[in-house]
């Protein structure tokens, strides 16, 4: 893998992570992504191409609109340098792998969704589909190249279990999940049962712990209690994000860890 490769990758980041910014502002509003033309939400000046550069043109502007000075959110910037920063981490995980194509996908969507619950507490069905739809046609791809087809199976079951597991939580109460966590979890269990069952569990893990310790010390520092509501399907996302990154020694360990014990092999042996 070249690093002409990882810089291209790296800049295809920026440019979907402006598109996703486009998204986040539009979607939940029930407004086309591709008409009208981006303009400020204040005074509806349309966008030269010129303020229209990922990262670059905020710093230029100072961080205003150029026709009435209004300020320009910092999640744009923010979005498109993660995306950035995202899209080469896994493009130096998977490297030149027909694996790569889905998980951009698949992250480009989960940042979209997070961004969206973190604003509004929203997960919109507008978001999640097209991400599931061209996330599994990529993967479909991935298998016809690699001839792994079982590996389709595992992720149709996972991504059936995922949302499974989440609808029966939801149909219990409620009020612990919304049914746009219940589709966000077939979206977890498309996106990542293609690398294994144990990365799905490893993301719905990771997700829960990270939003139960985000609520704890929320509540320690007196900002928020019991009853207040926290954009679960971000922690989600984040879970997931991880899972794809760093999760393969994790569940590495855990499977050696696994089969020691499976044979019977003592301690020492796990300790070593």
């Amino acid at each position: 893998m070249t690093s002409i490769f990882v810089v291209v990758i790296g800049l295809m980041g920026l440019a979907v992570g402006s598109f996703l910014n486009v998204a986040v502002s539009r979607v939940p509003a029930g407004l086309s992504v591709v008409r009208p033309r981006s303009a400020c939400p204040r005074c509806a000046t349309p966008i030269a191409a010129r303020d229209n550069i990922p990262v670059v043109s905020w710093l230029l502007l100072g961080r205003r609109c150029r026709a009435c000075r209004v300020p320009i959110p910092a999640r744009y910037p923010l979005m498109e340098v993660l995306t950035a920063l995202l899209f080469v981490a896994e493009a130096l995980h998977f490297g030149r792998s027909p694996t790569l194509p889905a998980a951009l996908v698949f992250t480009s969507g989960l940042l979209a969704l997070a961004a969206c619950d973190a604003e509004r507490f929203l997960l919109p069905r507008r978001l999640i589909y097209p991400t599931l739809g061209l996330t599994a046609a990529c993967l479909l791809a991935a298998a016809a190249i690699t001839g792994q087809w079982h590996r389709l199976g595992v992720t149709a079951a996972c991504g059936v279990g995922g949302f499974a597991v989440f609808f029966a939580l939801h149909w219990v109460r409620p009020a612990w999940l919304g049914f746009g966590d219940v589709r966000l979890a077939g979206l977890l269990g498309t996106g990542l049962g293609w690398l294994g069952p144990w990365y799905l569990v490893f993301a719905l893990l990771a997700g829960s712990a990270a939003g139960l310790l985000v609520g704890i010390v929320l509540m320690a520092a007196g900002r928020a209690t019991r009853h207040t509501r926290l954009p679960f399907g971000l922690f989600l996302a984040a879970g997931a994000i991880a899972a794809i990154l760093v999760g393969a020694p994790v569940i590495h360990w855990y499977e050696s860890l696994s089969d020691l014990y499976a044979t019977g092999a003592p301690l020492t042996a796990v300790r070593r």
